[in-house]
């Protein structure tokens, strides 16, 4: 997937080395892992050598474990950053070995326990598109067909889609459609085919509100920065892009965690700035009517109280880093020139 991306978006070389999680393998799957790790270090040290570069930025996971422990060899400065509020093994290894820690939060700090070591510790924020600060509102629901008088709520949970989240808003589509136009991100695993035959159960007035895409393309008009632009409410996942996303747009959300990996505290760190509400995977629609349900109280909530959405609004952006690619970069400049003085 990222040569995809790297393709697509840059003419930037992508070179791919061999690596393996060692955590939650069983002994033979890890003596397999601890292989290709080794051959994946053997790998990074011929990489390292053709390349030579002045430092190295990683971005976290046991992709990074050969590059960095190749380069700790070869004594070549590294960075690694932590977009989630919480580490993962790989990265608290990482971190350890590293140069330099760069964080998209405070709070993680702690976690890393670099809270009292700002000469190995940078707090930068979270990079995102400048089209995020800049996009036009106005232009941003045109490209949609939505009205400005109408209120949005956007549905997104990766690339790959939030099963989970999909089938609530199913459920949900007679209950949120009278309130609002729903832009829903519904991901490339097929639950498109089915989330259609849902909606032309519908009344034709309602259907004509659900508009629906299994993805959306950067560039286009129709793009994620214009989903995040147009939309009054957003439902997602609590990755770590969101701690950046939405501050950018100033975006009210309801946050439902994915269960198995530190989405949690990324969501609380939203929710506790008054950016946010939270709403568990397993909880969504409750135990009786999905309309009386945790999720479409939370969003009818937030559809309903302009107030409150105003408020939750300017908190989020309060949060916005426009700075932090810059800011992450210049950490990485600096330790290159640094290394090389």
């Amino acid at each position: 997937m990222e040569e995809r991306i790297v393709a697509r978006e840059s003419g930037l070389p992508f070179r791919a080395l061999p690596a393996a999680a060692i955590r939650g393998r069983g002994p033979a799957q890890m003596a397999q892992s601890l292989v290709t790790l080794l051959r994946g270090v053997v790998a990074a040290m011929k990489l390292l050598e053709r390349e030579r570069p002045a430092a190295i930025l990683g971005t976290g996971g046991y992709v990074c474990v050969p590059l960095f422990i190749a380069a700790r060899l070869r004594r070549i400065p590294t960075m690694i950053y932590l977009p989630d509020v919480v580490p993962g093994l790989a990265v608290r290894l990482l971190s350890r070995i590293a140069s330099m820690t760069a964080v998209n939060v405070s709070d993680s700090l702690s976690h890393l326990g670099l809270h009292a070591d700002r000469r190995r510790a940078i707090v930068t924020g979270y990079p995102v598109r400048v089209e995020l600060f800049t996009t036009d509102r106005a232009t941003a629901r045109t490209s949609f067909g939505i009205a400005a008088d109408q209120l949005v709520l956007l549905v997104y949970g990766g690339s790959r889609g939030a099963r989970s989240v999909n089938r609530a808003i199913a459920a949900l589509l007679p209950t949120l459609l009278p309130l609002c136009t729903i832009i829903h991100v519904c991901g490339r695993e097929g639950d498109e085919v089915w989330l259609e035959e849902a909606a032309a159960r519908l009344d034709p007035a309602l259907r004509s509100r659900y508009l629906l895409f299994p993805y959306l393309e950067s560039g286009g008009a129709q793009s994620m920065v214009a989903a995040l632009t147009a939309a009054d409410v957003a439902v997602c996942r609590s990755g770590a892009s969101t701690l950046a996303e939405l501050p950018a747009a100033g975006l009210p959300a309801v946050l439902v965690p994915y269960p198995y990996v530190h989405q949690d505290e990324n969501a609380d760190y939203l929710a506790q700035r008054g950016a946010a509400l939270k709403v568990a995977d397993h909880a969504m629609l409750g135990d009786g009517d999905p309309a009386d349900g945790p999720l479409a109280r939370a969003v009818r909530q937030l559809l309903v109280d302009g107030g409150m959405r105003k408020q939750m609004a300017l908190r989020s952006r309060e949060l916005a880093r426009p700075d932090a690619a810059q800011a992450l970069a210049a950490a990485l400049v600096n330790l290159a020139q640094r290394s090389s003085a």
